[in-house]
């Protein structure tokens, strides 16, 4: 681990060597490694230190809200029972046009949320005093559709009547610009600002859609953290290949992907001016070959090289079924590829 390697990179001064982050949720490699139970509150700090973090993924949420919408849920730990079952309160798409967030979500002011989160930023600094711990939210703007009202109501419902739908958007906004603005005032050098805006194929409405009603709000929910001199990185499942010069627009500093969304193109363009994280395929490394995951770590070594700000990570994440050789190879892979 590396503070100050996660820190070059995240600034773009060219590290000694690749740096590291990644989400893992591989029960029997973190109790191996750390010899620790999985709700041990060490296990976290002690996963990042074997395993060699130098950026820790982190999001913060807001007091009060959570979604009202069960939208299914992975099996993140072996023997994992599914915690929520709720249906759809949402009866009908005329619900979902109706729905006032801020209404039904009342949060904290700003002031108080600020103070919240810069209390939570410095516990998470102290408890990994050796890499990067940042700020970060979660639900921004497309998120907050698919948490609270479920895929099928929110498709239906911004295609049947967009111009009300956008009220429900800037309803949306409000909660998040809460969270932003008071990550802006905190002593937190770097923000996460999540949002899942892709499915694999890449956009679930026409890219005008995005242009028109996502992209101007993420434009003003990153002013406040961009005039403070924060660090953002904005991070989405799916592949958004499309959209990175619409983000860059918006103000990313650098971006968090799967490897559906494209290493190459986005380091042909921006290799030298923008953060990368990720890529390496969860699916190679859960069913390839040694060879096939030692080449596929080389893919992104060889590209991520010359860029300063690339760091090393699973596209998603690595679970519980990946098998635990694999697991170890990947990480004395990267050990042995990311020299510069």
């Amino acid at each position: 681990m590396s503070y100050q390697r996660g820190w070059d990179a995240l600034n773009l001064r060219m590290p000694d060597r690749i740096p590291h982050t990644e989400y893992f949720s591989h029960g029997p490699f973190i109790r191996k490694v750390t010899g620790l139970a999985l709700d041990d509150p060490r296990c976290g700090p002690e996963l990042a230190r074997v395993t060699d973090f130098d950026l820790i993924w982190n999001n913060f949420d807001l007091p009060g809200t959570g979604r009202l919408t069960h939208m299914g849920t992975a099996h993140w730990y072996e023997g994992q029972e599914t915690p929520d079952n709720r249906e759809c309160p949402f009866p009908d798409e005329e619900a979902v046009l109706a729905f006032d967030p801020v209404a039904a979500f009342p949060v904290p002011s700003v002031a108080e949320v600020a103070a919240d989160y810069e209390r939570r930023y410095q516990q998470g600094q102290r408890a990994y005093p050796e890499a990067v711990f940042p700020g970060g939210y979660y639900n921004t703007i497309f998120s907050w559709c698919i948490l609270t009202f479920g895929w099928e109501r929110f498709l239906t419902a911004a295609a049947l009547d967009m111009a009300r739908f956008d009220r429900v958007l800037e309803g949306f906004f409000e909660l998040s610009r809460v969270a932003f603005e008071a990550s802006a005032q905190t002593s937190m050098k770097a923000f996460i600002c999540h949002d899942d805006i892709v499915w694999t194929a890449g956009p679930v409405f026409s890219p005008d859609w995005y242009r028109r009603y996502v992209f101007p709000r993420y434009q003003k929910l990153w002013r406040p953290l961009k005039e403070a001199g924060k660090i953002l990185l904005f991070c989405s499942d799916g592949n958004f290949t499309m959209f990175v010069d619409d983000l860059v627009e918006c103000g990313a500093d650098g971006f968090i992907f799967e490897p559906l969304t494209s290493l190459e193109q986005i380091a042909a363009k921006y290799g030298q001016s923008k953060v990368m994280v990720g890529n390496v395929d969860c699916r190679i490394l859960t069913y390839g070959t040694p060879e096939q995951i030692e080449a596929e770590v080389r893919r992104c070594a060889d590209i991520g090289r010359s860029c300063p700000g690339y760091f090393f990570a699973v596209g998603n994440h690595i679970p519980y079924n990946v098998p635990l050789e694999h697991v170890e190879l990947y990480l004395e892979l990267i050990r042995r590829y990311g020299r510069r």
